[in-house]
């Protein structure tokens, strides 16, 4: 195998042009997030499903099973995720191990690429080919967010990480917000068919994803690594024992292991809201898919400015305490929403803008805390078990919201059980001795720490 191209020296203008291409894979992927998972692909496969079933009454078959069709999409989140824990670790393992971190980014994005053009074929009833393109997607998705991820530290000092991070996502939120109101353009006045109109947004999220996948594919470094095994079987085979030692290692960082536990809790509720909350709008509070996507487009450009004003909250009060706070309001909110009344947008659009104000904020702060807590050098690795829960991947919660409507055929039953995510997820953080845990990993403390 060749060398990976070598970093000679680290000079600011460097380092910034790459912080600043780093910015853009966020705006770039985060078309799929909005787009596809957040808004329409959810409520679209459920109306596939539903056709199938030949109605809302009617069951779809599914690996011998025969599920409700409101339950189908719920089912296919919580495989991919499935599929996720399997190959993100390896995925990770071979990053660090061979150091073509660049390379392995793009394979995973444009194979995600392809997998979301793909959804503009899924018509009629046709919800198996729907949901093996979703599974396609979302795993490539997340394989590439752990590479992705993996860059924070080579990138960004310990005092400028949550700065950093909370900046991709802002950009991020940007980026998908400005695709999906393209996309609302097209869906309330284009003159075409609603299910041609889905298709076509649907498929945008690729094109936009794969265009601007190509700026942090230019500006990327690769650091260099020990040599390794010249073959790619034995690069793959050497990164599955290195990713065993990982887990291994992560005994002797046990803060390091509450903190991921701690964070893989409550991000499972806040990816589970943010994935399913057009579904809830759309089956149960009778929102049309207008109202459904402006208050989504109005939380992703308000999340801009939360996620750099709760960075800066950071800075006056301690990361830490920050988003143990933010924790507080996903709690609220999430009970409150039981309570929305069936029809009332305005309901919906108000608990949306408190979403909105915590939402980039927990996530971006709990990437650079988590950045802080790793052993240097094998932050693929680590964040391959992070990444088990970030953007499109919600395990228990999916679970919890697939095993809720299969039973109650309630999503208001459903929703509210989310909350002890948020309960369970503050009181494992609360407990995390952080600068130990920082120390411990070999890692410089942050005076906001």
């Amino acid at each position: 195998m060749t060398a990976p191209q070598v970093v000679r020296e680290e000079i600011p203008s460097a380092r910034r042009r790459e912080q600043r291409g780093w910015y853009w894979y966020d705006w770039a992927d985060s078309a799929f997030q909005t787009t596809v998972l957040t808004v329409f692909l959810g409520p679209y496969l459920t109306s596939v499903a539903t056709a199938a079933a030949g109605g809302e009454d009617g069951f779809v078959a599914f690996l011998g099973l025969d599920l409700r069709p409101k339950a189908y999409f719920t089912t296919m989140v919580t495989i991919s995720v499935l599929l996720q824990i399997v190959i993100m670790p390896v995925v990770g393992a071979l990053a660090d191990h061979t150091g073509r971190k660049k390379q392995i980014l793009g394979v995973f994005a444009y194979l995600g690429v392809v997998a979301t053009l793909g959804f503009y074929f899924v018509s009629g009833d046709a919800y198996l080919l729907g949901g093996a393109l979703f599974l396609v997607a979302n795993v490539t998705f997340g394989a590439a967010r752990v590479v992705y991820d993996s860059f924070l530290p080579q990138i960004a000092g310990t005092e400028e990480r949550d700065t950093i991070s909370s900046r991709g996502w802002g950009f991020g939120y940007l980026g998908g917000g400005l695709l999906l109101a393209l996309n609302l353009v097209i869906y309330l006045f284009a003159d075409i068919e609603t299910g041609l109109a889905v298709r076509i947004s649907l498929a945008s999220a690729g094109l936009w994803w794969g265009a601007f996948a190509l700026i942090p594919m230019l500006r990327l470094r690769n650091r260099r690594v020990p040599v390794h095994e010249s073959t790619a079987a034995r690069a793959v085979a050497g990164s599955i024992r290195q990713l065993g030692r990982t887990i291994a290692d992560l005994r002797r960082y046990p803060r390091t292991l509450l903190f991921l536990a701690a964070y893989l809790v409550y991000n499972d509720g806040v990816q589970t809201v943010i994935s399913f909350s057009a579904t809830y709008a759309d089956q149960e509070l009778g929102l049309s898919q207008t109202h459904q996507i402006g208050a989504i487009l109005m939380v992703q450009f308000i999340a801009v400015g939360g996620a750099l004003g709760l960075a800066r909250l950071a800075v006056r009060f301690g990361t830490k305490r920050t988003v143990l706070a933010s924790l507080v309001v996903w709690t609220i909110v999430v009970g409150v929403a039981y309570f929305l009344q069936k029809g009332s947008a305005v309901q919906f659009y108000a608990i949306a803008f408190a979403i909105a104000i915590v939402m980039g904020g927990t996530q971006a702060l709990s990437r650079s805390l988590y950045s802080l807590v790793i052993p240097p050098g094998r932050e693929a690795e680590y964040f391959s078990l992070y990444q088990i829960s970030d953007k499109g991947s919600a395990f228990l919660g999916s679970l919890v919201l697939t095993l809720a409507l299969q039973l109650t055929d309630s999503y208001r039953t459903a929703i509210v059980s989310l909350v002890a995510f948020f309960v369970l997820g503050f009181a494992l953080l609360s407990v995390v001795n952080l600068p130990r845990a920082i120390r411990e990993a070999g890692n410089e403390v942050p005076d906001h720490i």
